[in-house]
């Protein structure tokens, strides 16, 4: 199976939300369940909007002969000066359909903060995303997050 991956754009958000209402769906008896439980969800439309927008969020798709179809994304923000760090990704999301997708995906978060020389990468502590990380070496930071250097001096 091969994946492709792309800067999120708001033409993917319909996509995307499609994904996830799929994902959930037989956990609610009702549409409107759904609807209400989308209103948090980090996949809520005004968080992909501004995901959308910052140009740091990646969706992949899974290419076959019909065409593609969308895998999984990473929703994810630079941060400048936190935790004693220059420059950091924080990666708040990654959905994902597959777990080939997801651990491409968090090599994909940890190669862009590499290139862009930033020295750290955040990952929140969801979806079993730390099982991606393992062959990282990632640390705990809190309870619900893990991060992983990027640099050699920063470990």
């Amino acid at each position: 199976m091969s994946f492709v991956y792309k800067v999120m754009t708001v033409e993917n958000i319909e996509e995307i939300i499609q994904l996830e209402k799929s994902k959930i769906k037989d956990q609610f008896l009702s549409e409107v369940e759904l609807d209400m439980n989308s209103w948090t969800a980090k996949w809520r439309k005004e968080s992909l909007e501004f995901y959308a927008q910052s140009g740091w969020s990646y969706v992949s798709f899974e290419q076959n002969d019909s065409g593609q179809k969308i895998a999984g994304y990473f929703l994810a923000q630079p941060l400048l000066f936190f935790d004693g760090q220059t420059q950091s990704l924080w990666v708040d999301y990654i959905s994902y359909s597959s777990l080939q997708a997801r651990d491409e995906l968090s090599d994909l978060a940890y190669k862009l903060a590499r290139e862009k020389h930033f020295q750290r990468v955040y990952f929140k502590n969801e979806n079993s995303v730390v099982n991606s990380l393992k062959k990282f070496s990632c640390q705990s930071w809190n309870a619900d997050t893990f991060f992983i250097s990027t640099t050699r001096t920063n470990q």
